[in-house]
């Protein structure tokens, strides 16, 4: 099952609300809540230019504009939600951006985000960097972001001033037909694994991708990953 209807459900997202998707990307989770509220019900921002055009692009009607999650261009209260869908570990400053979708969700509003665990062992890129610290120690991977390691995600949201805090657990399943589909992201240079492996020299990108190789099932595969959720109330 996908995240974005987990991380929903989460956040009790239902018909009549007003919900803002903070970091929406090319709008995954952003088309689950307009399957639930409509479009005109559904705000979108993302500080990529890209990100936003294709989000506009795919979901006409929905207000989508560029800003980053530590200074929302909103007015306070201006929605019933606001939802952060593998965003917090990529803020600034974690903090603050949560403490922006506080104000702009009404009182008793909810404020909901989700973050792959990637200090568990359990995030889609676990075995990436499980391969390439077998071959350099030293690679700290992504254990030390935001919201990474269980529990962690509801301290951000009590440093935020959030009350009722609730902690979940999210999984998903992808099916990859083929190691290349599965290794093919990794060479784009996008996120620290991207930037892991551009920084490799071709030896060296030769043995992390074999041992990766090593590593997964006989293809096609299915790949379980975790996502760590959390929710609070304004």
């Amino acid at each position: 099952m996908p995240l974005a209807p987990q991380l929903a459900d989460f956040a009790a997202v239902a018909a009549g609300q007003r919900v803002l998707d903070v970091g929406c990307g090319p709008g995954a989770l952003t088309a689950e809540l307009v399957r639930r509220l409509g479009p005109a019900a559904v705000s979108a921002v993302d500080p990529s230019e890209p990100f936003v055009a294709a989000a506009r692009e795919r979901h006409p009607g929905v207000s989508v504009r560029r800003a980053g999650a530590e200074q929302l261009p909103f007015r306070d209260q201006a929605f019933d939600g606001a939802l952060a869908q593998l965003v917090v570990h990529f803020m600034a400053h974690p903090v603050v951006g949560l403490r922006e979708m506080a104000r702009v969700t009404r009182k008793h509003g909810v404020v909901a985000a989700c973050v792959w665990d990637h200090a568990g062992g359990q995030g889609p890129l676990s075995l990436f960097w499980e391969a390439a610290r077998e071959l350099d120690p030293d690679v700290e991977g992504e254990s030390q972001l935001a919201g990474a390691r269980e529990g962690h995600l509801g301290q951000l949201f009590q440093a935020a001033g959030l009350h009722e805090i609730e902690e979940s657990a999210l999984s998903v399943h992808v099916e990859h037909p083929s190691f290349e589909d599965w290794w093919e992201p990794f060479t784009l240079g996008v996120g620290l694994a991207g930037g892991h492996v551009a920084g490799l020299d071709a030896k060296r990108q030769a043995q992390l991708r074999e041992l990766c190789r090593q590593l997964l099932p006989a293809a096609p595969f299915v790949l379980t990953a975790r996502a760590w959720a959390a929710r609070g109330l304004v």
